[in-house]
Order: C-alpha cells, then sequence, then structure tokens
C-alpha cells in the first residue's frame, strides 16, 4: 500500500446536534444553516488541496459536508460501514435527566474497558470498531494518496483509537466538534497524526 495522507472530519452540525437530541445511524438529518456554513468554510479553506477521492457515509449529513468537492468532480464513494453508532432506544430523542444518568453511567463502563456494553437494540463500540475498520479498509485500499473522510463524532472517536492503536475505553481523548478535521500520514501501515481536532478553517 502506498504512502496516503487521510484527513478525517466530522459532519457539519444539524438541528440535532442544535437542540441536544440524540442523532445516531438511526436519524438521517440535513445540515442546518451553521453546518452548510460550516461546510462552505471548509471547503473554502481546502478547495486546492489536491484531494482524489472522498468518502462518507451514507448519511445525508456527511454527504452535504462535502458538497463542494464532490461538485468539483472529486471521485466520491458512499460506504455505509463508516455510519454514526446506533444509539439504539435513544435515538432521535431528547436527552433527560435520566437519560443523561444512562448516558453517564455507559460511558463509565466504556472508560473501565466494558466497550462490549450498548444501550437496547444499539450497538456496542467494539461492534462500531469491527465495522469501521472493515470500511476503512476500502480507503486503505484504494489507489489514491490525498484522501477525505466524512464521518459522525463518536464513530471518529471509535476509528482514530482502532487506527492509533489505542484501546477503545481511551476514545474519549479524541476531542471533536462539527466540522473539526483530524489529519493522518499513513505509511509503512502505521498511522502519524498530524493534525488533531483542529478547526482552523471555522475561525472566519
Amino acid at each position: 500500500m502506498s504512502t496516503k495522507t487521510i484527513y478525517i472530519i466530522r459532519h457539519g452540525e444539524t438541528d440535532y446536534n442544535k437542540n441536544g437530541i440524540v442523532q445516531g445511524s438511526g436519524i438521517n438529518a440535513s445540515l442546518n444553516e451553521l453546518g452548510i456554513a460550516q461546510a462552505e468554510a471548509f471547503f473554502d479553506h481546502y478547495k486546492d488541496e489536491g484531494f482524489e477521492k472522498v468518502y462518507t457515509s451514507d448519511l445525508v449529513r456527511t454527504i452535504e459536508s462535502v458538497t463542494g468537492f464532490i461538485n468539483l468532480g472529486i471521485d466520491h464513494e458512499i460506504v455505509s460501514d463508516l455510519r454514526e453508532i446506533n444509539w439504539g432506544s435513544k435515538e432521535g430523542k431528547k436527552v433527560s435527566l435520566e437519560d443523561k444518568s444512562d448516558y453517564a453511567n455507559l460511558m463509565k463502563e466504556w472508560y473501565q474497558g466494558n466497550t462490549h456494553l450498548k444501550f437496547d437494540k444499539g450497538e456496542s463500540p467494539e461492534e462500531v470498531r469491527e465495522r469501521m475498520s472493515r470500511g476503512f479498509n476500502k480507503v486503505l485500499e484504494s489507489s489514491h494518496t490525498k484522501i477525505l473522510v466524512c464521518t459522525h463524532g463518536r464513530a471518529m472517536r471509535i476509528l482514530l483509537s482502532h487506527l492509533l492503536n489505542y484501546p477503545l475505553s481511551y476514545m474519549d481523548i479524541f476531542k471533536h466538534g462539527n466540522l473539526q478535521l483530524y489529519k493522518l500520514l499513513y505509511h509503512n501501515k502505521r498511522f502519524r497524526l498530524l493534525k488533531s481536532n483542529d478547526y482552523e478553517h471555522l475561525k472566519s
């Protein structure tokens, strides 16, 4: 496999993000006005970067976040395995005080290494890691050397833990915001982190 520079971004803001409503793989929301502006700002900053290929999940918020690059004619591939974690019974609900307690308890379990646990009808971090790894292999098998990947918040934390050889219990060290960037160099089957949770392109 060739040396690659891989840019991984989280999608722009949606009204679900804005209003504190749980948005996993079961919610297919579009970007809101701020999210569109974030996508445009990222495009303006990186439109001349020379991306050869763009990968997104199959959820519309990731596709809308890279529309500018797609419109340039850059090859775009949808990989459903790159979608967000499924929060199961919590999907589409505004987080209540009871939910906050449920989330806190689950995050504590994950931090203690119990990353097989999940909400009812949802996915565990271990299940997400398996499919994210499978989906990201398509990126690594590509002949392209400068690649843009748009995915989701929790999925990104899980993916970065996998790529950089961290235990899943450490995944929350990878902070993220809407349309913020992680940049990695892939060489000799190893990843090196070049930029972490970068938002320089959003400052304007």
